[in-house]
């Protein structure tokens, strides 16, 4: 058996609330292509989610005609 990585990048365009979990950790829920998936994940990174929703502008996912 060979040990193996796998990566996935999610692209959200919002930020919903979250349910605090042990120690802090935060978990909330995306739908990506009707697939319902349950992401926990450390303050730190929480910190970084939310201070970039902050302070970046909501992107346009509507496309211009």
């Amino acid at each position: 058996m060979i040990v193996g990585k796998l990566e996935r990048t999610i692209k959200i365009n919002e930020l919903l609330q979250s349910n605090t979990v042990d120690n802090g950790w935060q978990q909330f829920e995306i739908d990506c292509d009707s697939r319902i998936l349950s992401v926990t994940v450390q303050p730190e990174i929480w910190k970084k989610l939310t201070d970039a929703a902050c302070n970046y502008p909501p992107v346009n996912t509507e496309q211009e005609q």
